[in-house]
């Protein structure tokens, strides 16, 4: 709301103290700087500004400020010219100005040229204003036959010349929103996916191949799938794949706001899914934890830090899919926490749960209920417990130790390293 100039009612610092407190308060409308300035050395006087404790001078301030919208700096400004000159006023001081040389007419003349010339650059269009003059005898390019090529690039950021130009095109808005920036609450339901990608190094300027993580956030249920490169026509096969592998509805998809996953192609394939696309909100680092985590603590540790090339991509994926994936859901137990709270009302997570990822799944309330259609308990029970944990570590320590094999580039005592890093968990 605002009022006219006429706040004589407040004639104490209590008053304005309380006033400033407020969270909408009313402004009062100038309708001249000359009022404006009137009224501020109205208001100094009345309080005796110069005469106040520090303390004081802040609430008169802020209520200077808060009355007419002005900043901290314009207060500051015009309160030490009151303590210089007594008197808040406009300034006398006339500014300098140059004469135009270019007025209209010649802006016109360079309008008209350029939509003949379908606007070229600078020094070539000099050069024709000039030839129209000195070449062609044509008086009324005269004057604009003497512009430097910086001002005619000065004058094409006219409002008289892009109102009247054809030649300018006006921006247009391209940005499409994709993804809504928020963290997902599942509310302990599954199928609310976070998704992250690994790079396996460089090597001699040549790319590695890219493991795509994704991990379920109540079950922990994680599907790693790897390609040869960030690309559409790699990677969009891949994550409709990876999507596939999980037994449960998947409802949201979510990352980080990296271009891999941000992008019409990668919208268009959960749309069709009927899948939420979500990303991580900025300065919120811990959005998409759980997906980092597992990088270092899941793909890192099978697939260790040195180079694999491309070429290797397809026989890593399968691996992934017949054996890693597996291994993670079934027999690998994760900790859950459970949230406990201290005398003192502080929240603290305790990790005292350790089950499988289908463990966890089964313990959900009516769990059937979030299987896809043709999936049931039993089909699973079958992957699950087919072999001990033991036993299918085992088998997926062979197929690996096969699949390492493969890996000539690397070194000896590198390859040797990275068996052990990979194979720590099941030795």
């Amino acid at each position: 709301m605002t009022i006219k100039m006429n706040d004589s009612h407040m004639v104490s610092l209590e008053q304005i103290r309380e006033f400033v407190k407020l969270d909408s308060s009313p402004k009062l409308r100038a309708s001249s700087k000359k009022e404006l300035y009137e009224w501020i050395n109205e208001v100094l006087n009345r309080f005796q500004y110069f005469r106040l404790k520090k303390k004081d001078k802040g609430v008169v301030r802020e209520y200077i400020k808060k009355m007419m919208g002005l900043s901290d700096s314009q207060v500051t400004r015009l309160i030490k010219q009151k303590k210089e000159k007594r008197i808040v006023c406009l300034s006398s001081r006339k500014k300098h100005t140059f004469p135009r040389k270019f007025g209209p007419h010649e802006i016109a003349l360079l309008i008209e040229t350029d939509n003949l010339h379908s606007r070229i650059s600078g020094p070539a269009t000099k050069e024709i204003l000039k030839r129209e003059y000195e070449l062609f005898k044509n008086n009324e390019y005269r004057i604009i036959s003497q512009i430097s090529t910086s001002h005619i690039y000065n004058l094409r950021m006219t409002r008289q010349y892009e109102s009247h130009s054809l030649t300018v095109k006006k921006t247009c808005a391209v940005s499409i929103k994709i993804g809504e920036r928020r963290k997902p609450n599942p509310y302990g339901q599954p199928g609310f996916l976070r998704v992250d990608s690994v790079h396996q190094g460089d090597l001699e300027k040549e790319k590695g191949v890219y493991h795509v993580n994704m991990v379920d956030e109540v079950t922990q249920w994680e599907i790693v799938g790897t390609v040869e490169k960030i690309s559409e026509a790699y990677l969009l096969p891949l994550l409709e794949d990876l999507l596939n592998q999980y037994p449960f509805r998947i409802i949201n998809f979510h990352s980080d706001n990296g271009s891999e996953y941000i992008n019409k192609t990668i919208a268009r394939l959960l749309n069709k899914l009927m899948i939420e696309q979500t990303k991580s909100r900025s300065r919120h680092t811990n959005d998409n934890a759980l997906a980092e985590s597992k990088n270092g603590s899941v793909v890192r540790k099978h697939m260790g830090y040195v180079h694999i090339p491309k070429v290797q991509a397809k026989g890593i994926n399968t691996f992934c899919k017949e054996y890693l994936n597996v291994y993670l859901n079934y027999h690998h137990p994760c900790g859950f926490a459970t949230l406990k709270v201290d005398k003192r009302g502080k929240e603290k997570k305790k990790y005292d749960v350790y089950m499988t990822p289908y463990q966890r799944f089964k313990s959900l309330v009516d769990c059937e209920q979030y299987l896809k259609p043709g999936i049931t308990l039993e089909m699973l029970d079958l992957i699950a417990y087919n072999k001990s944990d033991n036993e299918f570590a085992r088998s997926m320590k062979k197929a690996k130790e096969e699949l390492f094999k493969n890996f000539k580039h690397i070194p000896q005592e590198m390859l040797s390293f990275t068996s052990f890093v990979s194979c720590s968990l099941l030795d």
